[in-house]
């Protein structure tokens, strides 16, 4: 089997879902990303790490290694490996093996691991939950629309906890634990969020209507960032953004097949999509 041929079957068995062996690595990929990141949490108790840390340390060597020669394998097969390697995947894989090897240097960094978590995302493309790749898609495209009117919105906020930071600051002062403007500006957005620590709190009349006027103002604020979002989807819905588009056919064997398959689950020919 030459080199080509050899990356080609790579690929498909790595990067397709589409084929038998295909569906069987992803299945293993996920079960083995679940095991690494219960491990990482399990061995962050110290309880359990006392008792098993060598077994911990031999699974996270175990785990790390078969990662790090998927990412290997990835980027010998892919046609267009940087693409691969910048891509969110190719990220989130790279740093789902790094933190074993930073642990060599920075023990604590190997808790970092949990993030192989974020692996399962690929567990859309391997069921083929089309329904909700293109719902995930319509509130993608919902919050991108209402980037500028959250930014104007967040700007606002950040002002607003500004000024009754510095207010708050002038009327209790450094006598009643506002020893600073910063700290002050933190009670205002403990306050204002409706979380309440409690750490600091008004002790004159004055400081507690202040209180009172800001726990109101942050209930309101609570509803506006749903607002935005809400009234983007609809409209979003409404536009029909992401269209379902003719029926995707092979070119080898007019086979109809799956939008999000990369290769022909009949044939194994490489799909062809139109510009």
């Amino acid at each position: 089997m030459g080199n080509a041929a050899l990356r080609k079957k790579i690929y498909i068995i790595i990067h397709g879902t589409d084929t038998p062996a295909g569906r069987r690595f992803d299945v293993v990929l996920l079960w083995m990303i679940l095991l690494s990141t219960l491990t990482v949490c399990l061995e962050s108790v110290p309880s359990y790490r006392q008792l098993f840390n060598v077994y911990f340390r031999a699974l996270e060597m175990v785990f790390t290694a078969a990662f790090t020669l998927e990412y290997l394998l990835r980027i010998y097969s892919n046609p267009r490996p940087l693409k691969y390697m910048f891509s969110f995947f190719g990220i989130i894989d790279f740093l789902s093996v790094i933190p074993t090897y930073l642990a060599i240097f920075v023990p604590s960094l190997r808790y970092i691991m949990a993030i192989r978590i974020l692996r399962l995302l690929r567990v859309f493309r391997i069921l083929k939950l089309t329904s909700y790749v293109e719902n995930a898609q319509i509130i993608r495209s919902a919050l991108v629309a209402s980037m500028q009117k959250i930014t104007v919105f967040i700007l606002t906020v950040c002002a607003l906890v500004l000024v009754i930071g510095t207010v708050i600051y002038v009327v209790e002062g450094e006598e009643n634990g506002f020893t600073s403007i910063p700290q002050s500006i933190y009670w205002a957005i403990v306050t204002i969020t409706t979380v309440g620590y409690g750490d600091i709190t008004p002790k004159t009349a004055t400081g507690q209507v202040i209180s009172s006027l800001v726990m109101l103002i942050g209930y309101a604020i609570i509803a506006v960032p749903t607002g935005i979002v809400t009234v983007e989807l609809s409209k979003v819905k409404a536009a029909g953004t992401v269209p379902a588009g003719p029926p995707l056919t092979c070119n080898n064997c007019d086979r109809e097949v799956d939008k999000t398959d990369n290769y022909c689950s009949n044939c194994g020919n490489p799909l062809v999509r139109m510009k």
